[in-house]
């Protein structure tokens, strides 16, 4: 899932990639290659079942291309 955020952030928005596989070393790699196409900053986060990456800024249509060309789905 491919989605906005700006709750608690004090108005900045970040781009959420959601339900991505839970393992720590896949996610760290995605999102250390996503940050560095984007030219922005971002993290990743490790949940019960699912892992995320958060990018900064409206970053939408960059990632879909991103993710599509990393053969990633996403809503």
């Amino acid at each position: 899932e491919l989605r906005l955020d700006k709750s608690g952030r004090r108005g900045k928005i970040v781009t959420i990639i959601d339900k991505l596989p839970n393992d720590e070393n896949y996610l760290k790699e995605l999102a250390k290659k996503l940050k560095a196409k984007c030219g922005a900053g971002g993290t990743y986060l490790v949940e019960d079942e699912f892992g995320k990456i958060e990018i900064q800024g409206n970053k939408i249509e960059v990632l879909r291309k991103l993710l599509k060309d990393e053969d990633v789905r996403i809503k």
